[in-house]
């Protein structure tokens, strides 16, 4: 999943959940501002921050490592 299909995916569960920017802030321990950057594509919260907000949103944030080798 890219960054923006977060972005967007993150949104839309608060959104559905009916949850304000606010409150989701309060109840991650996130700052809003960081949360409303993050919302608009500015931001670059940390995997710890991710982990809060997807935490309150009932999301889990799985991650794929890819081994890139090359033939020399």
């Amino acid at each position: 999943m890219h960054f923006n299909e977060l972005i967007k995916t993150i949104k839309e569960r608060r959104e559905a959940l009916q949850v304000t920017q606010e409150r989701l802030a309060e109840l991650s321990n996130v700052g809003l501002r960081t949360l409303k950057q993050f919302e608009s594509g500015k931001g670059n919260p940390t995997l710890l921050t991710l982990q809060k907000i997807s935490d309150v949103l009932g999301m889990e944030i799985c991650l794929k490592i890819k081994n890139i080798t090359t033939n020399k």
